[in-house]
């Protein structure tokens, strides 16, 4: 077939330039039961807080890794909207390291702030990120919630940058150490994962919390991959030696191996001085519903749309009835989706 014309295109210079910072939320709904009955409210908080708290420029990338209609067809609309820069489908869940892999070879910033679809991004979030990456030396990582527990987990270079700052009277360096970390953020933390007290003492045993000032900037020693912060270059090299056939069979996993190379490479491993991420869980709480309307965003606490009455209600707040009651659930969901 004969070419009619010529592609008006050719020889146009382009007038977009990416961002520094590209934004990329990674997705997963297969259905609205079970475990995903309230994801679509939780990853519109997500998307929406960012959308609504992000005053820096910024991309916003999002990968979709096989979720339902109504998923896709809620970030096909943001998408036309123009409110996602860069969307991408897949028709099936490749996992989460090669979903990972995708984006940051798709990514078109220099930083890439990645964060799962369960977050609640604060004010000021991305610049509090920023200043770290900015002023510490050789960072690889921020993220925006202390864990103490992270502290035991891929942070073993960043406590040796931190000790070797004691010596040195130049590094313009404090740090502080003990049982730092306020109450309000382990009850969070305990809320939002289903961990008992017990279960969380034993885990945290013997930890104590590090807070390092470097050059004025202050951040907690360690990170964590659910929400994070890191140089596009550091995570795609990591990725390449992760993944050398260029793919991986598991559909989660392996997400502690990449802090732990991470930081065996020396890159440091930190978290904002104040909390800039809250972190949501399966449900929209009636605190995360306070925190949306501050900032704009309509959404409906779990509680308030399927809230249980009467003594029913009283003791599903009783968390030593509601724990081992959710375990079950779990279980039992488990077992029908084998």
């Amino acid at each position: 077939m004969p070419r009619i014309g010529y592609n008006p295109s050719r020889g146009k210079s382009l007038d977009h330039q990416p961002a520094r910072t590209t934004v990329a939320v990674l997705v997963y709904a297969p259905h609205e039961t079970g475990y995903f009955q309230d994801r679509l409210d939780v990853t519109k908080t997500t998307i929406e807080s960012i959308l609504a708290n992000t005053k820096e420029p910024f991309d916003l990338l999002v990968f979709d890794n096989g979720s339902c209609p109504e998923m896709v067809a809620y970030l096909g609309s943001l998408h036309d909207r123009g409110l996602i820069d860069y969307l991408l489908l897949s028709k099936h869940n490749i996992g989460k390291l090669n979903a990972l892999n995708i984006i940051f070879n798709t990514a078109p910033g220099e930083i890439v702030a990645y964060t799962d679809d369960d977050v609640f991004h604060l004010p000021g979030w991305l610049s509090a990120h920023l200043e770290i990456i900015d002023t510490f030396p050789n960072v690889g990582a921020v993220t925006g919630f202390y864990i103490r527990q992270r502290v035991g987990l891929s942070s073993d270079r960043t406590i040796e940058f931190v000790n070797s700052l004691s010596d040195d009277e130049s590094a313009a360096a404090s740090i502080q150490r003990g049982l730092l970390m306020p109450r309000k953020w382990e009850e969070e933390y305990l809320d939002n994962t289903g961990r008992t007290w017990d279960q969380y003492r034993a885990e945290t045993e013997g930890m104590e919390d590090i807070i390092v000032t470097y050059q004025g900037v202050q951040a907690w020693v360690s990170a964590h991959h659910f929400q994070v912060v890191c140089p596009k270059a550091i995570v795609k090299e990591i990725l390449e030696e992760m993944l050398p056939e260029g793919w991986s069979d598991h559909a989660m996993g392996r997400m502690v191996e990449l802090d732990d190379r991470m930081d065996a490479k020396g890159y440091l491993r930190l978290t904002t001085r104040q909390q800039t991420m809250v972190l949501l869980g399966n449900a929209i709480s009636e605190d995360v519903e306070d925190l949306a309307r501050e900032a704009g965003i309509t959404v409906q606490s779990a509680a308030a749309s399927k809230a249980p009455r009467g003594l029913i209600q009283r003791l599903l707040r009783i968390r030593l009835i509601r724990y081992p009651l959710q375990a079950v659930v779990n279980g039992l969901y488990r077992l029908l989706n084998e």
